[in-house]
């Protein structure tokens, strides 16, 4: 006869609990984030046919379902989207030439997702760059800024952070932001191709956002 392993209930370690403030939320659709290469802007149908273009290629969409096949099936998704609730998309663009794409070009997208005020938490993810720019200084910068915005202006206490488990690419750069690993939740959604997932888990809380945003600093500096 089989038997179950022991499971040992974890305990609480937290020597502090105390009321966070409640965060700001929505995003004013207005809001501009900037940084020395990138510029975040809440996504708008406008965006779509140069979005379209920069991510049109099977290698952006090999983790994540929902490709656009077309500039339609792009506005279709913006507008999903910015409709949700709990959701803001972003439009990332360069702000000066970089790796023989002009400034003013759009390179990527990225959201806030699963975004519960109530509770101080958000997402990062719904992340898709131009492969030109993968593996650069865009993601990082990105990061930042986002991580910035929803710790120091609205007020979240926790922003988490998912992959595909096949994705080792995406693990490592999101290990190497200093967020730190909770786990894999099994079978969790779908891809592009249709076969389950499982997700990998990372998180990263306002007492270690200080040292995040000054790792990131020193990485964007020294790169």
């Amino acid at each position: 006869m089989s038997h179950q392993p022991r499971f040992e209930p974890r305990a609480d370690t937290r020597t502090e609990h105390v009321m966070w403030q409640v965060p700001v939320w929505p995003v004013d659709p207005t809001t501009v984030l900037r940084g020395e290469l990138v510029e975040l802007s809440v996504s708008k149908l406008a965006d779509a046919p140069e979005l379209f273009v920069a991510l049109n290629s099977d290698s952006v969409w090999q983790h994540v379902a929902g490709r656009p096949r077309t500039v339609e099936d792009m506005e279709k998704l913006i507008s999903f989207k910015l409709d949700e609730a709990t959701w803001n998309p972003w439009t990332v663009r360069l702000i000066k030439d970089y790796k023989g794409i002009a400034a003013g070009s759009i390179v990527g997208t990225t959201s806030y997702l699963e975004t519960f005020p109530s509770e101080g938490r958000t997402e990062i993810g719904s992340t898709t760059y131009a492969p030109e720019v993968w593996g650069s200084l865009v993601n990082p910068e990105c990061k930042l800024l986002l991580l910035q915005f929803a710790f120091e202006s609205m007020l979240m206490s926790r922003v988490q952070l998912k992959t595909d488990i096949r994705n080792q690419r995406s693990q490592q750069a999101i290990a190497r932001l200093g967020a730190s690993f909770e786990g894999v939740l099994r079978l969790y959604q779908r891809r592009q191709d249709g076969t389950m997932r499982d997700t990998v888990l990372f998180s990263i809380i306002k007492d270690e956002w200080p040292e995040v945003r000054e790792r990131l600093q020193e990485r964007l500096k020294a790169e």
